[in-house]
């Protein structure tokens, strides 16, 4: 593919098209660009149009067989989800598409949230050629959400077209054989119903997998019907139907408890979607992806980290939805895995932090998943606290229950400070709202406040209340907790000190901004004034009074009050000292650490303007963890990764706590140019800039709420601020080059160079060098 070149299209508001005023608004836009399918969905790339130019830019290709799931190209709409690649052992002879279900679980609770509530496999069909593999021409279009290309045998070709449908939750496969392959064949393969932990660790006593599923045929629907042991069934549904030349399989999941309805439910959807003809189904797909992808742009000359950033979007739209599960550690794609569950104490949180600033919200499965399970949150503890308190465990099915296991083998529940065992985690539910207080800031919406965020984090401050005690020392003190991972028990752990100290002070915040009056306030502002000050040692942060920061560690629990709380910025000279001498000596241990110990340090950098380093740990994290096709592994598929890695691109992009908007805060020298639009900030506001050449030369924003407007522009020299008609605007600089802008709700802003007249199109940037593609080119593996 040639490179992007700098093709302009008019964007700098929220619609796009049209001409500009004298103050860079733009005319009437169309209705394509306000959100629905563009009239010109299925013409070839126009020049005019900078997310086609990215997008196809970001394609990922395949011109040699992916061998995993690590390798292949994947598809998914938070429910359903298939990952592609040769089958393992008949490389020549079929290739995999998994067939995989984010709703379909075990239901036994007696054997915990790992074995009787685990996700469980589903199957696989196999796409059987009448002659042997000798090659492929694959590409995943990111727009379209597509698999297109062929498959070459000794007897002829495949041509494939696959898709998950967004809404109807259908894999469709198109596959127009040649003359010598017309006799190709699809097979599907149940899989044992039983938790993929059972391969990697000890099975509990009297846990044994489910009966094997029945393939039935149902007027010309074929399915495989998986009964439960505890009830219910999950049932795989098809039907191949032929148009032409071309054959198209039509795959349904659908999972019920403990009813037995799920086979009713896959063959009514399967019916109905199969007669539809692929084209059909593709028109409203697309409709969604195409709007899905214009609520956003970024554009940076990096085209390696640019095609990785677009390529995180479209596998965060594969694996979430608001009304999904919360995404398990691999999404909606389960292969082999010691972690069949949800995981709490990390991975859910960085899963879901890109969402706020790519400005797609109606991704937000915490919100939702934490508000309507609230109940399971209060069975959750011990019952001596479930009164007035909620916790999460570390791990959960897809309704936040973990069945009150607590020890390794089953899944560990709440921890309970003071207790050794059981060591699991205390903090969870804190940090799991911090997610939901983002959802929050980013969109002003005061119901998330009021009905979600508030009355979850207020019981699960007072679950610390319960044991936060004075020393000797006149100090409030918190009994032996646990820290991810780290091993052992601690006194004045500081992950959980860092997350009461943030509890308390949005208790306090939320309550004025609610105007609620709330008897506890006098308590939360006790602990903001006497908890005892996090323990540091020489080395800086550590795990806690007890236990030294002095082995490698993957984990950044130890540090929440830096990133992701910002609780501790750097503002003082002595505090920015301790962020840096943490970060290096927790990132100087190596032997343990992992991935997403890289995309915390590198947002820790951004924070303190760092970007060449924040730069470097992303390049470490490229080139030392993650797989072609942008997936990553430890000991089993994990998913969180790679997108915490495009919210650090974010954080280097734009920061928005403590209520100043910054722009471009922690760019390398190497981003000398860069786009954004519609970049979601606290505040409720929509981000527009560009850089060029190493300096800002305009920054836009338009205010959906209404709140303070107090933005850090990065524009060099004297400016002019005008609103959206081109008029001066009053503002106050209250800052080094920040300013306070008042804008109401729906009001926008411009600034730029005294005397400064830049274009105001948004269009992609240059590339600064050429990258191979993601996915499995011919030339060199990435």
């Amino acid at each position: 593919m040639p490179s992007p070149s700098r093709r302009t299209v008019l964007a700098t508001g929220s619609a796009l098209g049209g001409t500009l005023l004298a103050g860079g608004l733009p005319a009437q836009a169309s209705a394509a660009d306000q959100g629905s399918a563009p009239s010109d969905a299925y013409a070839p790339s126009t020049s005019s149009d900078p997310w086609r130019t990215v997008l196809d830019d970001a394609d990922l290709v395949w011109e040699r067989m992916p061998k995993t799931w690590y390798e292949g190209p994947y598809l998914g709409n938070g429910f359903l989800g298939s990952g592609i690649y040769a089958e393992p052992g008949r490389e020549t002879e079929a290739v995999r598409f998994n067939i995989q279900h984010s709703e379909v679980q075990d239901h036994r609770p007696q054997f915990g949230s790992l074995f009787g509530l685990a996700r469980l496999p589903i199957g696989h069909f196999t796409l059987e050629p009448v002659g042997a593999i000798t090659g492929l021409d694959w590409r995943l279009g990111l727009r379209d959400a597509e698999l297109t290309g062929t498959l070459t045998t000794d007897r002829g070709t495949l041509t494939i077209r696959a898709l998950i449908h967004t809404t109807r939750s259908v894999l469709a496969v198109e596959v127009t054989p040649s003359k010598g392959e017309r006799d190709f064949r699809w097979v599907f393969h149940p899989a044992d119903a039983i938790s993929p932990r059972a391969a990697f660790k000890p099975v509990p006593p009297g846990y044994t997998g489910n009966p094997p599923a029945e393939i039935e045929q149902h007027d010309g629907v074929s399915a495989a019907v998986q009964p439960l042991l505890s009830g219910g069934q999950h049932v795989t549904a098809w039907r191949e139907r032929a148009l032409g030349s071309r054959r198209t399989l039509y795959v349904n999941v659908a999972h019920s408890y403990p009813k037995s309805t799920a086979l009713r439910q896959a063959l009514a959807t399967v019916r109905a979607t199969a007669l539809l003809p692929y084209d059909a189904l593709a028109l409203t797909h697309r409709a969604w992806w195409h709007a899905f992808y214009r609520k956003g742009f970024l554009s940076l000359p990096d085209a390696r980290i640019q095609r990785f950033y677009w390529i995180q979007l479209y596998k965060t739209a594969s694996a979430a939805r608001r009304d999904a599960p919360a995404m398990a550690t691999s999404g909606p794609w389960l292969e082999p895995t010691p972690w069949p569950a949800t995981w709490w104490n990390l991975n859910v949180q960085l899963e879901y932090w890109l969402i706020h600033g790519s400005n797609h919200l109606e991704l937000d499965a915490v919100t939702r998943s934490l508000s309507e399970f609230r109940d399971h949150l209060k069975a959750e503890m011990a019952p001596a606290y479930r009164s007035d308190s909620l916790g999460i465990p570390r791990t959960t099915d897809a309704s936040l229950v973990n069945g009150g296991a607590t020890d390794p083998v089953l899944g560990y529940g709440v921890g309970i400070p003071g207790q050794d065992p059981p060591t699991p985690e205390v903090g969870n539910l804190t940090w799991a709202l911090h997610n939901v207080w983002l959802s929050y800031r980013h969109t002003m919406d005061k119901s998330i406040l009021r009905d979600v965020l508030f009355p979850l984090l207020r019981k699960a401050v007072n679950y610390y209340l319960h044991f936060l005690e004075p020393g000797a020392d006149g100090k409030l003190h918190l009994p032996a907790t646990f820290s991810p991972e780290y091993g052992g028990n601690s006194r004045d752990c500081n992950y959980d000190l860092m997350l009461l100290t943030w509890g308390c002070r949005t208790l306090l915040d939320s309550a004025e901004l609610l105007g609620i009056d709330d008897k506890l306030a006098p308590r939360w502002r006790e602990v903001l004034a006497k908890r005892v000050a996090y323990p540091t040692d020489a080395n800086g942060f550590m795990i806690g009074a007890d236990i030294p920061f002095a082995k490698s560690h993957r984990h950044y629990s130890h540090l929440l009050a830096v990133y992701p709380l910002y609780e501790l910025t750097g503002d003082t000279p002595d505090e920015k000292a301790l962020i840096e001498k943490s970060l290096a000596h927790w990132v100087g241990f190596e032997g343990a650490l992992q991935g997403y110990t890289f995309t915390g340090a590198a947002s820790m950098s951004a924070l303190l303007g760092k970007g060449e380093d924040a730069l470097s740990y992303l390049g470490q994290l490229m080139a030392r963890f993650i797989q072609p096709n942008t997936m990553y592994k430890e000991s089993g598929p994990v998913i969180e990764t790679p997108l915490s890695a495009a919210q650090s691109v974010h954080d280097m992009v734009c920061q928005s706590w403590g209520d100043v908007i910054r722009v471009f805060p922690a760019v390398p020298a190497a981003w000398a140019d860069l786009t954004v639009h519609d970049f979601r900030t606290q505040g409720a506001f929509l981000l527009s800039a560009v850089r060029e050449g190493g300096r800002t030369r305009w920054v836009r924003l338009v205010s959906e709420a209404g709140a303070p407007c107090v933005v850090r522009h990065g524009i060099a020299g004297a400016i002019e601020v005008r609103d959206g008609r081109g008029r001066s605007l009053r503002y106050e600089a209250v800052g080094d080059g920040v300013v306070q802008v008042p804008l109401r709700k729906g009001e926008s802003v411009l600034i730029t160079g005294k005397g400064d007249r830049p274009d105001l199109r948004i269009s992609p940037v240059e590339p600064n060098e050429e990258a191979p593609r993601w996915g499995l080119p011919a030339a060199s593996a990435p």
